[in-house]
């Protein structure tokens, strides 16, 4: 029988809707039957996880359980979130299902190593960046992370959240090129998209730069966890 993804979304819609597009995306099948099941809970209810972490804001985890629990009722044999920020609270979380529960980060940092990075900027919220949830990933594999200056990390944040959040896509993006820029000058080899609305950012500003995205490293981890099998880069 096959098997079943499990997303837990809302973190925020677009990203959630990012991950199930790439799910699809990745995976090699001719038919819509040899693609593989996926139940999605986009759960908007989920507070703020950067406010969180930063600032006493409401604590997201029950409704992340509630999300988890509710895609394991739903038959789901792998759970995964479209929201880095989110992993912080990956262990409070997990304890409470059975369903395996892959780790964008984790992921993130596999394939970075597999590929020879050894020195990468992060861009991504705050509370990705506080929490050190990446540092802590890639230095398992001995590799470097390097983030933005703080007035560059604002416009990390402004593109995040006044951009693609709310829907504007008429932010200006200079502040936000030269944050990249920093991060490259300081040798980065590639950009980590650290926080899962930075994908869409990308996309739909055409922004061309050597990068990893963990949503679709994610999706292919998913896909292959079910026993599908993941289309070869550049293949349609």
């Amino acid at each position: 029988m096959k098997k079943t993804i499990g997303i837990l979304g809302g973190m925020g819609p677009l990203a959630t809707c990012d991950l199930f597009h790439k799910v699809v995306e990745v995976t090699e099948a001719g038919t819509d039957q040899e693609h593989i099941r996926v139940c999605v809970d986009s759960n908007t209810e989920i507070p703020d996880r950067t406010a969180a972490i930063l600032s006493g804001g409401a604590d997201p985890v029950p409704e992340m359980v509630r999300s988890a629990l509710r895609l394991e009722c739903m038959g789901a044999d792998v759970l995964i979130m479209p929201c880095n920020t989110a992993h912080y609270f990956y262990d409070q979380v997990t304890r409470f299902v059975r369903t395996p529960f892959l780790h964008m980060i984790e992921e993130t940092a596999k394939e970075a190593d597999r590929l020879g990075i050894r020195k990468a900027g992060l861009l991504a919220t705050d509370g990705t960046c506080r929490s050190g949830v990446y540092g802590k990933a890639f230095r398992k594999y001995g590799m470097e992370l390097i983030s933005p200056s703080e007035e560059g990390q604002k416009h990390v944040m402004d593109v995040i959240y006044k951009g693609i959040k709310a829907g504007d896509l008429t932010i200006s993006l200079d502040g936000f090129n030269g944050a990249m820029d920093e991060l490259e000058g300081k040798g980065a080899e590639v950009l980590i998209l650290g926080c899962t609305e930075l994908p869409v950012a990308f996309e739909q500003f055409q922004i061309s730069r050597p990068n990893l995205d963990p949503t679709r490293i994610l999706a292919a981890a998913a896909v292959r966890f079910v026993g599908g099998k993941v289309k070869e880069p550049g293949s349609r």
